[in-house]
């Protein structure tokens, strides 16, 4: 357990006890050979000098034992009490008997005869037995027993080495000080800064950069990918905010249509209970037709709001600019106004330039925008409000203002207005409604017109104010106005055989009716084989055909009635709800001669009744 629990330890305290273990280990490995070498080197020294003493007395002693002096020899053996580490020597006659002998005082155990010349190690002692010879001739034995001083210098050794042991760990513990400040220090410093990011989810920590090296490095790099994913989750999490306000709007904007499609189909619905109620009664009929076609033109200027929006986000609303008169423009927006005005009890104010101040515009577009502001004024103005329109040139621009007293804005919403979909007041019990398209295609109108639009409110309840600013027009000739479809204004068309081909039985049936009331002979049909079929034996002059036919789509049905020697000079006019460019330019393609998106204006029916 204790080496695992070591291996799970700190990098600080594993560096430290790496440090003091080396240390103590290469202390105590070195101590041990040193040990063992001086051991050996003192034994053999000891041992040397032992001999040489030995064969010095022998030397001494020889006539001694030659003429068996033994009185000589003994003063001989006290010349060793200048070796305070020999305890015992001994002269022995050639007989192995003992002749002279010293102790020093308290040592005893001198043999009784001599042994074999060599040495024997007994702890601490050295037993010497040494040959005393005079000419190649022995006379005796030589006996020494010494002290190694073993024992002292290894008390001598274990102290000086414990002191060193000492001092070695105090500075292995400075080192590992030092370690710990200039290597686990970072790298601790980095594994807190990961352990935080992880534990938090906190990517704004940052690790502390302290050495230039590749910890210093890791440092570095740690921080660096912390910057990017902390930039990365600030997008993710503006992202997934702008998502929930979009899913948001989106839902809004749902529930917002579905309303305004439902509030004027409920009067339609009435009105033709009325028609059908009242058929005796014309001044009610009148009504009630009145009432429908008002409730229409809302239903088909929100579609047309839908559809402006799908060009713009496609990128496909284009302009067909040509030099105006800025006047004429406003008044054509105030008189689309006025009527609902006058309907709510509001004084409008209007101030307009001379005319003469031009603008390189497109007079439709331009129009909107001025009318989506005074619609929306009107709307968000409770009845009895005051709503000013003031246009005048300054500084080169054209300069329009829309200034109401109504609901006011927030400051907080004052940019969030001009977005898609976007909507002031959430709350059921609001009033008006809108699809929350109005600003924002007036912003992008104005823009692709090369201006500005701006809003100023004092507050909620506080009223609003939108400025409009576009530059005016250079010199230049006034270009001709491309209109679509130009149509002669005849006096009353004759009548035609018309082909009407669509699969939606309602209208199918009242467009029929439309047009026998103009005197027309009418056939229709409800599918595209159908239509083919019947146009061969009917031969008519105009054919009014869907898009979205069944078994035969409209295009196709096109092409093949244009191969037909009945129907090569007829008139073919699309009828549908697609009205994206890119449907007029394959109709065109197809072989059709004229294009009317559902609803269809009985004027723009009666121009190409007059102009086949």
């Amino acid at each position: 357990m204790r080496p695992l629990r070591w291996i799970g330890a700190s990098v600080r305290r594993k560096t430290m006890a790496v440090v003091i273990a080396t240390t103590v280990i290469a202390l105590l490995v070195s101590a041990a050979a040193m040990l063992f070498y001086e051991v050996r080197t003192l034994r053999e020294t000891h041992l040397a000098e032992l001999r040489t003493q030995a064969e010095i007395i022998g030397r001494a002693s020889g006539p001694a034992l030659a003429f068996k002096d033994r009185k000589a020899a003994a003063q001989d053996l006290l010349m060793l009490r200048g070796r305070p580490d020999i305890e015992l020597a001994a002269l022995y006659a050639l007989d192995g008997t003992l002749f002279a002998s010293y102790a020093r005082a308290g040592q005893s155990g001198i043999p009784p005869r001599a042994g074999a010349p060599g040495y024997r190690l007994e702890g601490d002692s050295v037993t010497l037995f040494h040959a005393v010879t005079d000419a190649n001739e022995d006379l005796g034995t030589v006996f020494l027993r010494s002290s190694a001083g073993l024992r002292e210098r290894m008390q001598d050794y274990v102290a000086i080495l414990g002191s060193v042991l000492a001092l070695s760990l105090a500075v292995a513990w400075l080192v590992s000080v030092w370690l710990q400040r200039a290597v686990t220090g970072p790298i601790l410093n980095v594994a807190g800064a990961a352990r935080q990011v992880f534990e938090r989810r906190d990517f704004s920590v940052r690790a502390e950069k302290r050495t230039e090296d590749e910890i210093g490095m890791l440092a570095d790099t740690l921080n660096r990918m912390l910057a990017d994913l902390e930039r990365e989750m600030t997008e993710r999490r503006e992202a997934e905010g702008a998502i929930r306000a979009a899913d948001r709007r989106k839902d809004e904007f749902l529930a917002t249509l579905a309303h305004e499609l439902r509030n004027p189909l409920a009067p339609i619905r009435n009105a033709l209970y009325i028609m059908q109620a009242a058929r005796d009664n014309p001044a009610a009929v009148a009504e009630a037709r009145a009432i429908i076609e008002r409730q229409l033109a809302q239903m088909v200027r929100l579609v047309d709001d839908l559809l402006d929006v799908s060009r713009i986000t496609t990128g496909k609303l284009n302009l067909r600019k040509e030099q105006v008169d800025a006047r004429a423009v406003a008044q054509s927006a105030i008189e689309a106004v006025e009527p609902l005005a006058r309907a709510r009890g509001h004084a409008l104010r209007v101030a307009l330039p001379p005319t003469g101040v031009t603008l390189d515009a497109d007079p439709t577009r331009l129009a909107q925008v001025f009318l989506n502001l005074l619609n929306n004024a009107i709307k968000f103005t409770d009845p009895g409000g005051r709503i000013d329109f003031e246009v005048e040139v300054a500084a080169g621009e054209l300069v329009a203002r829309v200034r109401d007293s109504g609901v006011g804005i927030a400051a907080e919403m004052r940019e969030e207005i001009f977005e898609m979909f976007a909507q002031v007041d959430r709350s059921l019990e609001r009033s008006t409604m809108g699809l929350g398209v109005g600003l924002s295609l007036a912003r992008r109108l104005v823009e692709l017109h090369g201006g500005t639009i701006s809003v100023s409110s004092a507050g909620p309840g506080k009223g609003a104010e939108f400025v409009v600013r576009i530059p005016l027009a250079g010199e230049r000739q006034p270009a001709a106005r491309d209109d679509r479809a130009p149509f002669a204004r005849a006096s009353a068309a004759r009548p035609h055989r018309i082909l009407l081909a669509d699969d939606n039985l309602d209208f199918a049936s009242s467009f029929a009716t439309l047009l026998r009331r103009m005197g027309n002979e009418v056939r229709v049909e409800h599918d595209g084989p159908a239509a083919l079929a019947a146009a061969g034996e009917f031969r008519p002059e105009i054919a009014f055909l869907d898009i979205g036919l069944p078994k035969l789509n409209g295009f196709d049905l096109a092409r093949r009635l244009r191969g037909l020697s009945a129907t090569a000079g007829s008139k073919l006019v699309a009828v549908t709800g697609w009205g994206q460019p890119s449907d007029r330019q394959l109709a065109s393609e197809a072989g059709f001669d004229d294009y009317m998106v559902k609803p269809v204006e009985i004027e723009r029916i009666q121009a190409i009744l007059r102009a086949a």
